[in-house]
């Protein structure tokens, strides 16, 4: 009796891992060095493409329409020295491959978002806006306000140019005792309003 073929997948290893009959190993290692080499300079030129502020603030109707123009109002995009913070800045880490996963995880989070319509219109968005707020702040605590040490680091403040209050506040975040975020509200966008009974179990986004 002949025994059973082997099934695709199983062809498909055998096919893999076969040795070469008619390549040599150093054509093997260039032809895996061009696709590695290939395959980092798109994923680099993806990355940055989908990291401008143009893209994070026109590709979506809801960022088009509310968030962006928030934005393009603060001190963050606009002020006196001229250095501003992007979108990215803020909401995406910095190293890889934290900033692969979560470009990842956003996108398809957004884009499903978009679809359903969660935040369409003004009042839709209006309603969503201290949910997601609060989303955000929670990853930026969870990460002690990375992104915002990116450019702000309380190790490097005068405190003698602050005022009692500020220096206060930034010493508790040198001692461990509190992040960025917990004060700093309502930079880049405008600071929801709690609601009565504060949730953040609303619709996905």
């Amino acid at each position: 009796m002949n025994e059973a073929q082997p099934g695709p997948v199983r062809r498909l290893l055998r096919w893999l891992f076969r040795p070469s009959a008619s390549m040599s190993v150093f054509w093997l290692l260039v032809i895996g060095a061009v696709i590695g080499f290939a395959g980092t300079v798109g994923t680099q030129v993806a990355v940055a493409f989908s990291g401008t502020n143009e893209f994070c603030g026109t590709s979506c109707h809801s960022h088009a329409q509310f968030v962006y123009p928030e934005y393009k109002a603060s001190v963050h995009f606009a002020n006196r020295s001229g250095v501003s913070a992007g979108c990215s800045d803020c909401h995406v880490p910095h190293g890889y491959p934290a900033k692969l996963i979560y470009k990842a995880k956003a996108g398809i989070r957004d884009s499903i978002a978009e679809m359903r319509g969660v935040i369409s219109t003004k009042e839709k968005f209006e309603r969503e806006r201290w949910r997601m707020a609060n989303q955000v702040w929670d990853e930026m605590r969870a990460s002690n306000s990375a992104a915002c040490r990116g450019c702000h680091d309380p190790r490097s403040m005068d405190g003698a140019k602050q005022n009692e209050m500020a220096r206060q506040a930034h010493e508790m975040v040198r001692q461990g005792n509190g992040t960025c975020v917990d004060c700093h509200q309502g930079i880049a966008h405008v600071a929801p309003t709690a609601p009565a009974e504060p949730t953040k179990t609303s619709a996905l986004r």
